[in-house]
């Protein structure tokens, strides 16, 4: 029994130590040994950017007023709002800009972000299209930092640099940022190394042809890429173009995000299954493997942990010493988590409790799929005070 359990043990810590160290590892090492990089040059094509909102009365104006600014030829230029049935006044500022060139796509039905963006695209003129959001801010250079990237016929999209800004200086801010440093780095090599596997919501540039809808529920920024891939087009990620946006401050915020993103991910994994087969995809399919399903899959990988070593400790110092040092950890993560419900926030601890929290997503998103929820929309919760952060309460729809 002893030796089942070891087994166990070693397997899943195995398997924790290639997600977290051995993935990016092998994806450095990929990308240096047999480099894949993008042919830049001279390119100037027409340009749609697709902002999707709903109720974003707080951000729209001064979103519209960045990408207004953008430093890009305005003949070039059509700039799209599509509001998922907006009620709080969005439309009516959207209107605003109307001389502006700013076009309005309304749709009617609650349908979410990717059936508007799906919506947008068919009203769609330029040869590229930018999708955003609302509440994310370009820096002026952005197009020209993207397009030059399309130069390469082998390239179907491009993602661009989320910066994340944690005005309020929260530890859930901090963890967030810190996890997507790590996601940076990895975005980098796997670009180098062969093509995304996502990219950021806010900032991703898709050929117009290239461009194929998506059922309402899917994850579009992580599900573009691999119908990119199914063409033969690379994504490739480039730092240089840069956008800016708040991260959540809060657990709640940031927890039910996550759950909402990794359940959609988990329907995306299951019907591009046939894309997780090497001997189709090549590296694409270990990119996903590692990157998501063994991340997502983390969860187990920490009870088994937990457990066999909690047996395992009864007849083993080094066991028990394993044993312990997991429950310090998850003991300083529920600390945090419950000192900042009475406000206090203990930012030394930020790297834990949001490895916990993560993981814990993981599981709830988990357990969503293999329910048949899913999550096509959800609903901005505010504050009375307009001004306040708003807190994501996902819609889920069976």
């Amino acid at each position: 029994m002893n030796i089942l359990l070891e087994i166990i043990f070693w397997t899943s810590v195995g398997l924790a130590t290639y997600v977290y160290v051995g993935y990016p590892i092998l994806v450095y090492i990929a990308g240096r040994l047999f480099p894949r990089p993008v042919v830049r040059n001279k390119f100037e094509p027409s340009v749609s950017v697709i902002i999707t909102a709903y109720n974003e009365r707080k951000d729209i104006r001064e979103k519209l007023s960045n990408t207004l600014e953008l430093d890009y030829p305005k003949e070039k230029l059509q700039v799209i709002v599509v509001s998922d049935c907006s009620s709080d006044g969005t439309d009516e500022i959207v209107r605003e800009f109307s001389g502006d060139g700013v076009q309005l796509i309304r749709q009617n039905e609650r349908r979410g972000k990717t059936a508007a963006q799906n919506l947008a695209v068919t009203g769609a003129t330029g040869e590229i299209i930018l999708f955003s959001d609302a509440t994310s801010m370009y820096e002026p250079s952005v197009l020209k930092e993207l397009l030059p990237n399309f130069a390469d016929k082998n390239v179907g999209c491009v993602a661009g640099r989320l910066a994340y800004i944690d005005s309020s200086d929260s530890s859930i801010g901090k963890g967030a940022k810190k996890y997507w440093n790590y996601e940076t780095f990895l975005k980098t090599n796997e670009s180098l190394a062969c093509s995304l596997i996502g990219v950021s919501g806010c900032i991703y540039a898709v050929r117009r042809n290239a461009y194929v809808p998506m059922y309402d529920e899917a994850c579009s920024d992580f599900l573009i890429c691999t119908l990119i891939y199914r063409q033969g087009l690379r994504t490739v990620y480039h730092p240089g173009a840069v956008c800016y946006e708040e991260t959540n401050t809060r657990s709640s915020q940031e927890f039910r995000m996550r759950v909402r993103v990794i359940s959609q991910t988990f329907t995306d994994l299951w019907r591009n299954r046939d894309m997780l087969n090497p001997a189709k995809a090549g590296f694409y399919a270990v990119q996903l493997i590692s990157h998501k399903v063994l991340r997502y899959a983390m969860p187990l990988f920490l009870v088994l942990t937990l457990v066999t070593s909690g047996i395992l400790a009864r007849s083993s110092i080094l066991y028990l010493a394993i044993f312990a040092l997991q429950l310090f950890v998850y003991s300083v993560a529920i600390l945090d988590w419950g000192l900042q419900w009475t406000g206090v926030d203990m930012k030394l601890l930020a790297i834990p409790r949001y490895f916990c929290l993560a993981n814990l997503a993981s599981a709830a998103g988990f357990y969503h799929f293999i329910r048949g929820n899913r999550f096509a929309h959800w609903e901005p919760i505010r504050d009375v005070n307009v001004d306040a952060n708003p807190i994501e309460g996902p819609v889920v729809l069976r």
